[in-house]
């Protein structure tokens, strides 16, 4: 009796562990952060009572869209290290259960946006085809892809921005709204290259092409990364002059985009596995650091 029941446990936990994985819940909790980091440079809302169509309708989106990709890279995903243990690449998960899981979590994450306003449903729905459909499928054909899946990268923040004026979507501010997706949309290039770096040969072995020039780690790749870090910087100015931040905030967002241009300056320099690890980790840092001091500056 105890025999059967701990197998039964241990099946529930497996499951859970796989529903757990196919949603890369870490990866979609970064989402539904940048989402309620835009909501909050939006007017004021009364009440929570917003955040919760925006954070589960969100979640529920990214779920939806990275099943989708799972769905259609399973057997590439089964090529690679990193990705060969996920549920649907090793048939733990069957294709029926992980789109009927895709259709649900994406058909009650867009009402739950549409519950906020119509264009959040609308940027909801283009984020989780652009990057389900367009993105995951053009990985394989060109390095472009990054560039493809920049824009539903870029959209959360974009969402909740929008999500926060409600129904009177007449009063939208597209400024600072197209502010915050222009930072998260070029600060993806370095992010995704120094991941593509530090994951040529997995990438390789799938038949991924995503990084620039020939989609190889070299000098050239290194110097267009560079390229899109330095941008950051420019881009950090233009909320000020428009009169959205303040000086302080403005030091913040002006310091992180030298920070990530000095870290891709040191892969320029040498290459090296080591500094592109650098380069990985300075972009996690600068996108949460960039967003908490632009809703500082609001309060």
């Amino acid at each position: 009796m105890s025999t059967s029941t701990s197998t039964s446990s241990l099946v529930k936990s497996s499951r859970f562990s796989d529903y757990i994985q196919f949603s890369k819940l870490r990866l979609s909790l970064l989402v539904v952060f940048s989402s309620a980091m835009g909501f909050l440079m939006g007017p004021e809302s009364e009440g929570f009572a917003p955040y919760f169509p925006l954070l589960l309708g969100g979640f529920l989106v990214v779920v939806s869209s990275n099943g989708i990709n799972q769905i259609i890279e399973r057997e590439y995903d089964r090529l690679m290290v990193r990705t060969n243990n996920r549920p649907v690449a090793t048939g733990r998960m069957s294709i029926t259960e992980a789109v009927i899981i895709c259709l649900v979590t994406g058909i009650v994450g867009l009402f739950l946006l549409a519950q906020l306003n119509t264009i959040a449903a609308l940027l909801g729905f283009a984020s989780l085809i652009s990057y389900g459909f367009f993105y995951t499928p053009m990985k394989r054909i060109s390095p472009i892809s990054v560039f493809i899946g920049a824009f539903p990268g870029a959209l959360p923040v974009l969402i909740g921005y929008v999500a926060s004026f409600g129904a009177d979507t007449a009063s939208i501010d597209w400024t600072l709204g197209l502010i915050l997706f222009s930072l998260q949309f070029v600060w993806q290039f370095p992010h995704f290259w120094s991941i593509a770096w530090l994951l040529h040969d997995d990438y390789t072995r799938a038949g991924f092409k995503m990084l620039p020039h020939a989609s190889v780690p070299n000098r050239s790749a290194a110097i267009q990364i560079s390229i899109y870090t330095f941008i950051l910087i420019p881009l950090a100015g233009i909320p000020f002059f428009e009169g959205y931040l303040g000086w302080i905030s403005t030091v913040i967002l002006l310091l992180m985009g030298m920070y990530m241009t000095w870290l891709s300056i040191q892969l320029v320099r040498d290459g090296s596995a080591k500094n592109a690890k650098k380069l990985m980790f300075g972009s996690f840092l600068y996108l949460p650091v960039v967003q908490i001091a632009c809703v500082l500056d609001q309060i």
